[in-house]
């Protein structure tokens, strides 16, 4: 990594975790300036503005993280039922660089940019976008497979799936971890209704 890419990921992952704690709005470029110890000089070389750092840490930094942590689970398990449970619990369980009481990075900026901003619509919605239909593509494979029974409305799963979770980190915000074990067992008992 060269030095110029090794100050773009630092201005990135301090940037996040500004953002995660205290908010986009809420965050200044001075902040991100002075915590990362770069120039001003530096930022704008790397982003012309706030609003593309901000999609360069959605696209960079959220995504990937979202395709590590949900998506990439899901091919361990032939079975989409486990597959998808099995990941969203170990997410749950084993997420340490999140913090409950910050709730979901991506859901956060679902919230507060999303309505502002058309670049943050776009780009969160392609997140998104692509999560569900990572989900409906291993649902259609386990209907194909005979695991999940063939009227399953695949698309209609796979939303509700990632709602569901995406409410779940939000109240986390509030309830803590306290609700996850609820969720966990009543996500499985939807997740087996559909075979």
């Amino acid at each position: 990594m060269t030095k110029a890419e090794r100050t773009r990921k630092a201005i990135l992952d301090q940037a996040f975790e500004l953002i995660y704690q205290n908010g986009y709005q809420a965050t200044s470029i001075d902040k991100i300036i002075d915590t990362t110890a770069v120039t001003k000089g530096a930022f704008y070389y790397h982003f012309k503005n706030k609003e593309e750092m901000g999609i360069a840490m959605i696209k960079e930094m959220i995504a990937p993280r979202i395709a590590q942590t949900l998506l990439h689970p899901l091919q361990k398990w032939e079975n989409p039922i486990e597959a998808i449970y099995e990941s969203i619990a170990q997410k749950l369980h084993k997420d340490l660089d999140v913090n409950v009481e910050f709730g979901c990075p991506t859901n956060n900026l679902v919230q507060e940019m999303g309505p502002l901003n058309l670049r943050f619509h776009q780009t969160l919605r392609g997140v998104l976008d692509h999560w569900i239909k990572t989900i409906e593509t291993k649902i259609e494979l386990g209907k194909a497979a005979g695991f999940i029974r063939a009227e399953v409305n695949a698309h209609d799963v796979a939303a509700y799936v990632v709602l569901s979770y995406e409410g779940l980190k939000s109240t986390g915000k509030i309830y803590g971890r306290s609700l996850y074990e609820s969720y966990l067992k009543q996500l499985r008992s939807y997740l087996e209704s559909l075979s």
